[in-house]
Protein backbone atom coordinates (compact mmCIF):
# COMPACT_ATOMS: atom_id res chain seq x y z
CA UNK A 1 0.00 0.00 0.00
CA UNK A 2 2.56 2.42 -1.33
CA UNK A 3 3.48 4.81 -4.12
CA UNK A 4 6.93 5.18 -5.62
CA UNK A 5 9.01 6.46 -8.49
CA UNK A 6 11.97 4.55 -9.92
CA UNK A 7 14.14 6.55 -12.31
CA UNK A 8 17.43 7.04 -14.13
CA UNK A 9 19.48 10.21 -14.56
CA UNK A 10 22.67 9.70 -16.53
CA UNK A 11 24.63 6.98 -14.72
CA UNK A 12 22.55 7.37 -11.54
CA UNK A 13 19.53 5.31 -10.51
CA UNK A 14 17.13 6.14 -7.73
CA UNK A 15 13.90 5.36 -5.94
CA UNK A 16 11.66 7.63 -3.88
CA UNK A 17 8.83 5.96 -2.01
CA UNK A 18 6.13 6.79 0.55
CA UNK A 19 3.54 4.72 2.40
CA UNK A 20 1.26 4.28 5.36
CA UNK A 21 3.62 1.51 6.42
CA UNK A 22 6.44 1.39 8.96
CA UNK A 23 9.94 1.81 7.48
CA UNK A 24 9.02 1.49 3.81
CA UNK A 25 12.62 2.20 2.83
CA UNK A 26 13.69 -1.10 4.35
CA UNK A 27 11.44 -3.07 1.98
CA UNK A 28 10.74 -1.39 -1.36
CA UNK A 29 13.90 -0.02 -3.04
CA UNK A 30 16.83 -1.75 -4.70
CA UNK A 31 19.43 -0.36 -7.09
CA UNK A 32 22.85 -1.14 -8.48
CA UNK A 33 25.32 1.33 -9.96
CA UNK A 34 25.47 1.02 -13.76
CA UNK A 35 22.82 -1.72 -13.45
CA UNK A 36 19.36 -0.32 -12.75
CA UNK A 37 16.76 0.08 -10.03
CA UNK A 38 13.44 -1.35 -8.94
CA UNK A 39 10.67 -0.96 -6.41
CA UNK A 40 8.73 -3.97 -5.09
CA UNK A 41 5.52 -3.08 -3.28
CA UNK A 42 1.85 -3.92 -2.59
CA UNK A 43 2.38 -7.39 -1.14
CA UNK A 44 6.09 -6.78 -1.57
CA UNK A 45 8.23 -9.70 -2.65
CA UNK A 46 11.69 -8.75 -1.41
CA UNK A 47 13.22 -11.57 -3.48
CA UNK A 48 12.43 -9.43 -6.53
CA UNK A 49 15.20 -7.05 -5.49
CA UNK A 50 18.22 -9.30 -5.95
CA UNK A 51 16.62 -11.36 -8.70
CA UNK A 52 15.67 -8.25 -10.65
CA UNK A 53 19.08 -6.63 -10.30
CA UNK A 54 20.73 -9.89 -11.37
CA UNK A 55 18.69 -9.87 -14.59
CA UNK A 56 19.38 -6.20 -15.24
CA UNK A 57 23.08 -6.89 -14.72
CA UNK A 58 23.01 -9.35 -17.62
CA UNK A 59 21.29 -6.88 -19.93
CA UNK A 60 17.67 -8.01 -19.59
CA UNK A 61 15.27 -5.16 -20.46
CA UNK A 62 12.95 -3.81 -17.72
CA UNK A 63 9.76 -5.17 -19.27
CA UNK A 64 11.35 -8.61 -19.57
CA UNK A 65 12.52 -8.39 -15.94
CA UNK A 66 8.93 -7.69 -14.89
CA UNK A 67 7.61 -10.54 -17.02
CA UNK A 68 10.15 -13.04 -15.65
CA UNK A 69 9.70 -12.09 -12.00
CA UNK A 70 5.92 -12.14 -12.08
CA UNK A 71 5.68 -15.32 -14.18
CA UNK A 72 7.65 -17.23 -11.55
CA UNK A 73 5.62 -15.85 -8.63
CA UNK A 74 2.33 -17.59 -7.72
CA UNK A 75 1.22 -14.46 -5.82
CA UNK A 76 2.02 -12.01 -8.64
CA UNK A 77 -1.60 -10.85 -8.80
CA UNK A 78 -1.00 -9.18 -5.44
CA UNK A 79 2.32 -7.58 -6.37
CA UNK A 80 3.35 -4.24 -7.80
CA UNK A 81 6.72 -3.58 -9.40
CA UNK A 82 8.62 -0.77 -11.11
CA UNK A 83 11.88 -1.35 -12.98
CA UNK A 84 14.35 0.92 -14.79
CA UNK A 85 17.49 -0.16 -16.65
CA UNK A 86 20.49 1.64 -18.18
CA UNK A 87 18.64 2.52 -21.39
CA UNK A 88 15.15 3.05 -22.74
CA UNK A 89 11.82 3.06 -21.00
CA UNK A 90 11.02 1.85 -17.53
CA UNK A 91 8.36 -0.77 -16.83
CA UNK A 92 5.54 -0.75 -14.26
CA UNK A 93 3.43 -3.75 -13.25
CA UNK A 94 0.26 -3.88 -11.16
CA UNK A 95 -1.28 -7.23 -10.27
CA UNK A 96 -5.01 -7.67 -10.78
CA UNK A 97 -5.62 -8.20 -7.04
CA UNK A 98 -3.87 -5.03 -5.85
CA UNK A 99 -6.24 -2.85 -3.83
CA UNK A 100 -7.88 0.12 -5.55
CA UNK A 101 -6.85 2.54 -6.65
CA UNK A 102 -3.83 0.76 -8.10
CA UNK A 103 -1.87 1.41 -11.28
CA UNK A 104 1.20 2.98 -12.76
CA UNK A 105 2.85 4.86 -15.59
CA UNK A 106 6.20 4.46 -17.31
CA UNK A 107 8.29 6.35 -19.84
CA UNK A 108 11.85 6.98 -20.88
CA UNK A 109 13.96 6.34 -17.80
CA UNK A 110 11.19 6.15 -15.21
CA UNK A 111 8.38 4.07 -13.74
CA UNK A 112 5.77 5.31 -11.25
CA UNK A 113 3.33 3.05 -9.41
CA UNK A 114 1.02 2.99 -6.44
CA UNK A 115 -1.71 0.97 -4.80
CA UNK A 116 -4.45 1.71 -2.26
CA UNK A 117 -4.25 5.31 -3.44
CA UNK A 118 -6.96 7.96 -3.40
CA UNK A 119 -7.07 7.71 -7.21
CA UNK A 120 -5.11 7.87 -10.47
CA UNK A 121 -4.29 11.53 -9.85
CA UNK A 122 -1.50 10.44 -7.49
CA UNK A 123 0.44 8.74 -10.28
CA UNK A 124 -0.62 11.36 -12.84
CA UNK A 125 0.64 14.31 -10.77
CA UNK A 126 3.86 12.56 -9.76
CA UNK A 127 4.57 11.86 -13.42
CA UNK A 128 3.78 15.43 -14.46
CA UNK A 129 6.21 16.88 -11.93
CA UNK A 130 8.91 14.35 -12.83
CA UNK A 131 8.67 15.33 -16.49
CA UNK A 132 8.52 19.07 -15.79
CA UNK A 133 11.39 19.21 -13.28
CA UNK A 134 14.30 18.04 -15.42
CA UNK A 135 16.41 21.03 -14.33
CA UNK A 136 16.43 19.92 -10.68
CA UNK A 137 19.21 17.79 -9.19
CA UNK A 138 18.23 14.13 -9.40
CA UNK A 139 17.51 13.69 -5.68
CA UNK A 140 15.37 16.82 -5.53
CA UNK A 141 13.52 15.79 -8.69
CA UNK A 142 12.63 12.39 -7.24
CA UNK A 143 11.39 13.90 -3.99
CA UNK A 144 9.46 16.59 -5.88
CA UNK A 145 7.64 13.89 -7.85
CA UNK A 146 6.89 12.00 -4.64
CA UNK A 147 5.62 15.18 -2.98
CA UNK A 148 3.31 15.85 -5.94
CA UNK A 149 1.78 12.41 -5.51
CA UNK A 150 1.35 13.07 -1.83
CA UNK A 151 -0.28 16.46 -2.49
CA UNK A 152 -2.74 14.68 -4.79
CA UNK A 153 -3.80 12.45 -1.91
CA UNK A 154 -1.20 9.70 -1.83
CA UNK A 155 -1.92 6.54 0.14
CA UNK A 156 -5.60 6.73 1.07
CA UNK A 157 -4.88 5.29 4.53
CA UNK A 158 -2.64 8.24 5.43
CA UNK A 159 1.08 8.82 5.90
CA UNK A 160 3.78 7.10 7.90
CA UNK A 161 7.12 6.60 6.14
CA UNK A 162 9.17 7.66 3.14
CA UNK A 163 12.61 6.99 1.70
CA UNK A 164 15.10 8.06 -0.95
CA UNK A 165 17.74 5.70 -2.30
CA UNK A 166 20.18 6.67 -5.09
CA UNK A 167 23.24 4.95 -6.48
CA UNK A 168 25.74 6.85 -8.63
CA UNK A 169 29.18 5.47 -9.54
CA UNK A 170 31.84 6.88 -7.20
CA UNK A 171 29.42 9.38 -5.64
CA UNK A 172 29.17 7.82 -2.21
CA UNK A 173 29.96 9.92 0.86
CA UNK A 174 33.52 11.22 0.59
CA UNK A 175 33.79 9.72 -2.89
CA UNK A 176 33.74 6.16 -1.55
CA UNK A 177 31.31 3.62 -2.96
CA UNK A 178 28.23 4.19 -5.07
CA UNK A 179 25.45 4.88 -2.55
CA UNK A 180 24.89 8.60 -2.99
CA UNK A 181 21.71 8.83 -0.88
CA UNK A 182 20.11 6.43 1.57
CA UNK A 183 17.63 8.52 3.56
CA UNK A 184 14.74 7.00 5.48
CA UNK A 185 11.88 8.40 7.50
CA UNK A 186 10.51 5.33 9.24
CA UNK A 187 7.60 6.70 11.31
CA UNK A 188 6.45 10.31 11.01
CA UNK A 189 3.23 12.29 10.69
CA UNK A 190 4.55 14.09 7.58
CA UNK A 191 7.24 11.79 6.21
CA UNK A 192 7.80 13.49 2.84
CA UNK A 193 8.36 16.89 4.46
CA UNK A 194 10.79 15.21 6.84
CA UNK A 195 12.50 13.49 3.90
CA UNK A 196 12.97 16.89 2.28
CA UNK A 197 14.50 18.21 5.50
CA UNK A 198 16.91 15.27 5.64
CA UNK A 199 17.84 15.84 2.01
CA UNK A 200 18.73 19.45 2.83
CA UNK A 201 20.85 18.33 5.78
CA UNK A 202 22.53 15.73 3.57
CA UNK A 203 23.45 18.45 1.08
CA UNK A 204 24.99 20.56 3.83
CA UNK A 205 27.04 17.71 5.27
CA UNK A 206 27.92 15.72 2.17
CA UNK A 207 27.49 18.02 -0.82
CA UNK A 208 30.44 19.55 -2.62
CA UNK A 209 31.08 23.30 -2.83
CA UNK A 210 30.27 25.32 -5.92
CA UNK A 211 33.62 26.74 -7.14
CA UNK A 212 31.87 29.89 -8.38
CA UNK A 213 30.72 30.80 -4.85
CA UNK A 214 33.93 30.15 -2.90
CA UNK A 215 35.32 33.10 -0.92
CA UNK A 216 39.01 33.91 -0.55
CA UNK A 217 40.20 33.46 3.03
CA UNK A 218 42.12 36.71 3.17
CA UNK A 219 41.95 40.04 4.98
CA UNK A 220 38.97 40.76 7.19
CA UNK A 221 37.25 37.48 6.34
CA UNK A 222 40.29 35.44 7.37
CA UNK A 223 40.50 37.42 10.61
CA UNK A 224 36.81 36.84 11.31
CA UNK A 225 37.12 33.10 10.72
CA UNK A 226 40.16 32.86 13.04
CA UNK A 227 38.29 34.78 15.76
CA UNK A 228 35.18 32.62 15.46
CA UNK A 229 37.22 29.42 15.61
CA UNK A 230 39.16 30.67 18.61
CA UNK A 231 35.93 31.52 20.38
CA UNK A 232 34.80 27.92 19.86
CA UNK A 233 38.11 26.54 21.11
CA UNK A 234 39.63 25.51 17.75
CA UNK A 235 42.93 26.52 16.22
CA UNK A 236 42.13 25.46 12.66
CA UNK A 237 39.22 25.40 10.25
CA UNK A 238 40.12 21.81 9.31
CA UNK A 239 39.64 20.55 12.87
CA UNK A 240 36.37 22.37 13.43
CA UNK A 241 34.98 21.27 10.05
CA UNK A 242 35.86 17.65 10.85
CA UNK A 243 33.94 17.83 14.11
CA UNK A 244 30.96 19.36 12.28
CA UNK A 245 31.11 16.76 9.46
CA UNK A 246 31.83 19.49 6.91
CA UNK A 247 35.29 18.33 5.85
CA UNK A 248 34.04 17.51 2.36
CA UNK A 249 33.35 21.20 1.78
CA UNK A 250 36.85 22.44 2.60
CA UNK A 251 38.99 24.07 -0.10
CA UNK A 252 42.55 25.27 0.51
CA UNK A 253 42.79 29.04 1.15
CA UNK A 254 39.09 29.54 0.42
CA UNK A 255 35.80 28.94 2.22
CA UNK A 256 32.41 27.70 1.10
CA UNK A 257 29.71 30.28 2.00
CA UNK A 258 27.67 27.42 3.48
CA UNK A 259 30.57 26.53 5.81
CA UNK A 260 30.99 30.19 6.73
CA UNK A 261 27.28 30.55 7.49
CA UNK A 262 27.34 27.45 9.68
CA UNK A 263 30.42 28.69 11.54
CA UNK A 264 28.76 32.02 12.19
CA UNK A 265 25.53 30.35 13.33
CA UNK A 266 27.32 27.99 15.72
CA UNK A 267 29.39 30.84 17.12
CA UNK A 268 26.29 32.95 17.73
CA UNK A 269 24.63 30.35 19.97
Amino acid sequence: MTFSIVARSGPAFGIAVASKFLAVGAVVPAAGAAVGALATQAWANVAYREQGLAMLRTGVEPDAVVAALTAADPRSDHRQLGVVGPEGAGASFTGAECLDWAGGAAGHGYAIQGNLLVGPEVVRDAEAVWLAAAELPFADRLVAALAAGDAAGGDRRGRQSAALYIVDPGRGIGGYGDIAYDLRVDDHTDPIAELRRLLAVHEILHGTPDPATLLDLTGDLAAEVRALLSGLGYDSLDTWAGVENLEGRLVADRIDPLVLAHLRAVSAK
